[in-house]
């Protein structure tokens, strides 16, 4: 793939002191910027101009660099248009056509159109992207889900794995392995199974990247990369291959090992596995649920990573069966068995009766309930005694007056309480459905449009996350400010409402 380095890479000690100083207010910018001139022409004028007086860095970068834009919805005007009217109008607002190559850009050039969630984020997202394709099959873009999946298998083939997002600096990790519900989705919406022996080279090396070193565990090696050593076969965690600061939030890093005591290579590593999970940040990844600090993903065994790894092993088994090799599905549906038998065994608290993630090494409950529990049935993978377990249980605790809230703690993190997820509320909905449990699901899902259309009536805007213990707020938390006509809200809303 001809791409150029990461901007740290391009830009060693400028990078350093533009991202450290926050010259560009939001960690973001620098990294999205693209250098009218080379590296080297950059780097000169900055080591000539940098100890004079009055050197201002901000105003240097902004002679030097094409700063990104904010991918922001185009304001109303007159009267409020229909909801799903503008919802449609943002998907052309989010396209964006194939790329082109731009020298000294961090963009990963795609092949083929593609939508990108919005606001400071302006490239394709990996688990974001399942959610805006079901919004685009509804309203009837299906060569554009047909593009993006093809994006994303071109991603595979290039690189080995789907990065974070299309940029050189998300390249040493993925996200929730949702290119198999994208295959689905894609098969479902052309009637024809022969799309799972179109992507099985890409399936089968999306689950060599997630399972690499399986075969190096054992006693003495119980965890390497994404691999963890289980009781009956090997499991998955998050992970990152870079134990340094986030280039895209690296003072946010800085800042953070700086009030710490810890190691902070341990600490970046789980920062950046955090990022992976989607869930960046979640009392889910902390020892201690008011630090950030104490964050520990890589010593957590996910139950939601599990739940897909194991449909990825049945997906494979069934695109292996269509494409004639019957040795090959046997083989992927024993893994599939054996981990769904773990997911219902080892997953599943049954004294809190609901299932949970697992903490290394003895892979005993974390402690923390998240509507993480609903994946087991949104995938088919629960029984159903415990499918009625974890209803009651998010009936009685999650479910607040703007749908489904993700965790009852108040850390401060954004994916915890009070913040609601479109992507959870899809997931949450869809899993007690399919286990019976039809009346749940509705009215989770009549609170969330209904307090998603109460601040897109009074304000316009359709939010990346909502505050759902007070139906009609927007969320908070987290990194960055709440961003607006977002991909994964707009097409959640949409599915719900119809």
């Amino acid at each position: 793939m001809n791409v150029c380095p990461a901007p740290d890479v391009l830009f060693p000690g400028l990078f350093e002191a533009v991202q450290s100083s926050r010259a560009l207010g939001d960690s973001k910018t620098f990294v999205d910027a693209v250098a009218k001139h080379s590296p080297e022409e950059v780097l000169a004028a900055y080591e000539a101009e940098r100890n004079a007086d009055g050197f201002d860095l901000g105003r240097f970068v902004r002679e030097h660099f094409r700063l990104p834009e904010v991918v922001a919805p185009r304001e109303d005007s007159g009267e409020r248009q229909p909801v799903g009217q503008r919802i449609d109008t943002l998907w052309g607002v989010l396209t964006r056509e194939a790329d082109r190559l731009v020298h000294y850009s961090s963009l990963i050039p795609l092949p083929n159109p593609y939508v990108v969630p919005g606001g400071r984020f302006r490239e394709v997202y990996y688990w974001d992207s399942y959610f805006s394709m079901l919004g685009l099959a509804e309203s009837g873009r299906g060569q554009l889900v047909r593009d993006m999946v093809d994006n994303f298998a071109y991603l595979i083939d290039e690189i080995g794995f789907v990065p974070n997002g299309n940029r050189t600096y998300y390249c040493t990790r993925s996200q929730p392995p949702f290119f198999t519900l994208m295959v689905d989705l894609l098969a479902d919406l052309e009637s024809d199974d022969a799309v799972y022996r179109r992507y099985l080279p890409q399936l089968e090396r999306e689950y060599r990247f997630w399972m690499d070193g399986a075969d190096r565990l054992s006693p003495g090696t119980p965890a390497y990369r994404r691999v963890v050593l289980g009781p009956d076969g090997p499991l998955n965690r998050y992970w990152d291959d870079l134990a340094a600061p986030r280039q895209e939030s690296y003072s946010e890093d800085l800042a953070l090992a700086a009030a710490t005591d810890r190691d902070a290579e341990s600490l970046y590593r789980d920062m950046r596995a955090g990022a992976e999970s989607g869930w960046d940040y979640s009392s889910r990844w902390l020892a201690d649920p008011k630090s950030l600090g104490s964050i520990c993903t890589t010593s957590i065994v996910p139950v939601d990573l599990n739940a897909l790894m194991c449909h990825l092993e049945r997906t494979l088994a069934r695109a292996h069966a269509l494409a004639g090799d019957a040795e090959a599905a046997r083989d992927y549906e024993e893994r599939a068995a054996a981990r769904r038998e773990t997911l219902r065994s080892l997953f599943f608290d049954t004294r809190e009766g609901t299932f949970v993630d697992l903490a290394l090494p003895d892979l005993e409950p974390t402690g923390i309930l998240s509507l993480a529990a609903v994946y087991p049935l949104f995938l088919g993978l629960a029984e159903a005694d415990q499918a009625r377990c974890v209803a009651d249980l998010i009936r009685r605790d999650f479910l607040k007056p703007g749908g489904w809230v993700t965790s009852n703690c108040a850390s401060g993190q954004q994916w915890d309480s009070p913040n609601g997820w479109a992507p959870l509320q899809w997931l949450a909905y869809r899993g007690l459905k399919q286990y019976g449990f039809a009346a749940d699901a509705e009215e989770g899902a009549r609170r969330w449009v209904s307090g998603n259309l109460a601040i897109y009536e009074s304000s316009g805007r359709l939010l990346e996350k909502y505050n759902v213990e007070t139906a009609g707020v927007a969320g908070d938390g987290g990194e960055y400010p709440v961003q607006d006509g977002f991909g994964w809200t707009n097409a959640v809303l949409l599915r719900l409402m119809r």
